[in-house]
């Protein structure tokens, strides 16, 4: 018994999308992605959609089958807008600058430190206090992301450090008199 999913996937004019066994390709104007699919969940194009269907509603397929919907519609957005996050730096002395396509962080260490851009990625510095990141794979974005806010994450006394765009950081009360 197979199920269709209750939400099919769009496919704008201009992408590609091909299906293999255990596969699912997707080419559009920004780029390329592929991504490994369950051989439990069956994937189909149907016209400009594609359908994610399960094999029964047991736990697992039913998690599969959202997490198989989820990665193909997140491949179909990278390929024709991207994904993009903000970081923020706060604390004095603390900024960020571009050097070619890497960045490069003063973060209150005695030495820079020093960012290199993965394939895919892209870093834009609007201002010395924040950065953009933007690419076509949102996991790949999110984790460049985290690991350059791993470097100095926002302390709780003062609020120094790199934090997304956004982010709210609870403050304790410093040593009394």
């Amino acid at each position: 018994m197979s199920r269709i999913g209750r939400k099919p996937i769009p496919v704008p004019t201009g992408v590609d999308v091909t299906i293999e066994p255990g596969a699912v390709r997707v080419k559009g104007p920004k780029g390329e992605l592929s991504e490994a699919i369950h051989h439990d969940i069956t994937v189909v194009q149907e016209g400009s959609e594609i359908l994610v269907s399960r094999p029964t509603d047991r736990g697992p397929h039913r998690a599969l089958h959202g997490l198989s919907r989820s990665l193909i519609a997140n491949m179909v957005e990278g390929v024709t807008d991207g994904f993009s996050k903000t970081l923020e730096i706060q604390g004095v002395g603390y900024r960020a600058q571009l050097k070619g396509k890497n960045l490069e962080l003063a973060l209150g260490f005695s030495h820079p430190v020093h960012v290199e851009a993965p394939a895919g990625i892209e870093f834009e510095v609007p201002q010395p206090t924040r950065i953009v990141i933007r690419g076509t794979s949102k996991q790949a974005v999110g984790e460049i992301a985290a690991k350059i806010r791993k470097k100095r994450p926002p302390e709780p006394y003062k609020g120094k450090g790199v934090r997304y765009e956004g982010e709210y950081v609870a403050r304790k009360v410093g040593k009394r008199a």
